[in-house]
């Protein structure tokens, strides 16, 4: 019975166990938050980046299902509603391309502009001005496209 008995005190941690856990996880967690306060400028071209890229594939999925882009009226709002400009699409999925009701804005609270054909012969490009919101600049004003992704 006493070999039982350690047996069962082994089998979960201690309190102390579990302070040092939780202390290591509250370090780290103040590193990386602070290391993204500090850079918030490149937190935002990352998400951009990411977004952009998201938006990319949910355009190229509604191309392969419905066997074209969306055009340049409806935009990229027809990844998240069935459009009603022509050309409409007989087979839209419920629910849309994009996991959200609405197509995300920029990192800057802009929206997203979406090009067909794209500036450099792509099918189609999406595009974001960067902070500054104008074309052209650099760092963070630099002007992001799906077409670098």
């Amino acid at each position: 019975m006493n070999s039982k008995h350690k047996q069962r005190r082994r089998a979960g941690f201690t309190l102390m166990e579990i302070l040092v856990a939780l202390i290591i996880i509250s370090v780290l967690a103040t590193l990386v938050g602070v290391n993204v306060l500090r850079k918030p400028g490149e937190a935002r071209v990352t998400a951009a980046r990411v977004q952009l890229r998201n938006l990319a594939a949910a355009v190229r999925l509604y191309h392969a299902e419905q066997g074209q882009f969306p055009s340049q009226t409806q935009g990229l709002l027809a990844l998240v509603e069935k459009p009603s400009a022509p050309p409409i699409p007989a087979r839209y999925p419920e629910g849309g391309y994009l996991d959200a009701r609405d197509v995300p804005l920029d990192p800057w609270s802009r929206p997203y502009l979406y090009l067909i054909p794209g500036r450099d012969g792509q099918p189609f490009e999406i595009v974001t001005y960067g902070r500054d919101g104008e074309p052209g600049g650099s760092g963070e004003d630099a002007d992001l496209s799906s077409a670098d992704s």
